[in-house]
């Protein structure tokens, strides 16, 4: 075609031909001009220099979906929290495996491709009595629409991300002094001697008017900011370039008559657009609305009373928000709060003798050596005490006396003796290896941490929101 028109530039349809070319050429442009760059950038995350594309997402999740068990994968496609973890591993796995790429150029490691053929030869998928079989590796390239390229590239990559990071999966020894020492502190038993001052065990008359207004002064009850908001949605399957484009026509022209002047709900009406009014809700409070989602409405609480938001393109379609009002946080009024107060009070009283109880006992312990009325019980970190009582026993040392506190009670504790575990060689066996994993994870964990401050890791939020993010 192209030597056609080098021999024949000055005939009429050579000319035409060209004209046309040229008019493809900028056309292209113009689109990448007016989507900013969306059209072709399919750039999920950039990890220092290098890309990850929304293909090898796709790649990748349809790798992980493939060892689930249907269970599991019918959980993937249908719960949302299922869903978002998926997403979360395949974008771990893929930015992992790229920051050990990026390492292993940087170290100048090479795979040759003798060593391919070789991996290609041993591996099991390709062999028949251990012998590699040709017709069974062009059936696995049939099967899967790879070609030899892209198996070659695989088992490069593989090679060279285990050349990067595998030396972090070597064992950590663990000195024998450290499983000692882990091993006794974990299975010690303590021996205590306790007694609870519960705040229902108080007898508390009933409150004055005054008693509530002091509480109610020092303890005043806070209504949240709450605000109004009133939104228009026009609906759109964003990954079908028409109805896109259909959707952000209509959602501009509505745009258009609200900046005029026009109401949002004369404005949807007119373009048949989903018009919404939500009454007066706070920070946090749970919404029944599919469409205002956890970011909207973070958004809608960064914006002033009587404001609409830009054009804003979710998932679902195109919206614009509007905060219709918005009610300050304040202190309510004591008239309409009396009634809960008196419950709240009776409890800060008890829990008030509770604790001058509590301390007396302690004061007679510290000075008699004696607790009336006390539990002796031999304790471990699990088993035996309240779980404050389990905390404070082995936090203190022997000889301690305290006060603590429950959400229920105070309690007076005397930590009396420690008893040292029995040796048992398997116990103390399976608490090695758990401590060299646990040394190795650390190990892995701070390497992962330098990769990530060498190679910056960037994801495209437009892209991720546009592709991934349903």
């Amino acid at each position: 075609m192209l030597e056609y028109l080098r021999n024949a530039a000055d005939k009429p349809l050579a000319k035409v031909l060209m004209y046309v070319l040229i008019f493809s050429f900028v056309g292209w442009g113009a689109a990448e001009w007016i989507f900013g760059g969306a059209v072709q950038n399919t750039t999920l995350v950039h990890v220092g220099n290098a890309d990850i594309s929304v293909q090898q997402f796709n790649n990748e999740r349809s790798r992980q979906l493939s060892v689930m068990s249907k269970e599991d994968q019918r959980s993937a496609y249908t719960d949302p929290v299922k869903s978002a973890e998926l997403t979360n591993s395949v974008m771990a796995t893929l930015t992992m495996n790229q920051l050990a790429l990026n390492r292993a150029e940087d170290m100048g490691y090479v795979v040759s491709d003798k060593r391919i053929a070789e991996e290609i030869r041993n591996h099991p998928n390709f062999q028949v009595n251990g012998k590699f079989v040709p017709w069974m590796f062009d059936m696995v390239l049939q099967n899967s629409g790879m070609t030899e390229r892209d198996i070659a590239d695989s088992l490069r990559g593989d090679i060279l991300r285990q050349m990067a990071v595998g030396m972090t999966s070597v064992p950590v020894k663990v000195p024998q002094f450290a499983v000692d020492a882990a091993y006794n502190a974990r299975y010690s038993k303590r021996d205590i001697n306790y007694v609870p001052v519960k705040f229902a065990d108080i007898k508390i008359s009933e409150p004055t008017e005054e008693n509530l207004k002091n509480y109610y002064a020092q303890n005043p009850v806070i209504v949240p900011e709450k605000r109004a908001v009133s939104y228009v949605f026009v609906a759109a399957d964003m990954n079908k370039p028409d109805v896109y484009d259909e959707g952000f026509k209509k959602s501009q022209q509505i745009e258009d008559m609200i900046i005029s002047g026009s109401s949002m709900k004369e404005a949807a009406d007119k373009y048949k657009a989903k018009y919404v009014e939500i009454p007066a809700f706070a920070r946090g409070e749970k919404i029944s609305d599919k469409i205002l989602n956890n970011d909207l409405i973070a958004k809608v609480f960064s914006m002033d009373a009587g404001m609409e938001s830009e054009l804003l393109e979710l998932k679902e379609g195109f919206a614009i928000l509007r905060v219709n009002n918005i009610q300050e946080q304040h202190n309510a009024e004591y008239k309409d709060v009396k009634k809960s107060l008196v419950a709240d009070w009776k409890k800060s009283e008890q829990r008030k003798q509770a604790y001058v109880k509590a301390n007396e006992k302690l004061v007679d312990l510290n000075k008699n050596g004696s607790l009336k009325d006390a539990k002796s019980v031999s304790v471990s970190r699990t088993e035996g005490a309240p779980l404050v009582v389990l905390n404070s026993a082995y936090a203190g040392k022997v000889g301690d006396n305290n006060i603590v506190e429950d959400k229920d009670a105070f309690y007076v504790l005397h930590i009396d003796k420690v008893t040292t575990p029995k040796v048992d060689a398997k116990q103390k066996e399976n608490l090695r290896k758990e401590l060299e994993k646990s040394s190795a994870r650390y190990v892995q964990d701070d390497y992962s941490q330098f990769l990530k401050r060498h190679y910056r890791v960037k994801v495209n939020q437009k892209t991720f929101d546009r592709f991934i993010a349903k």
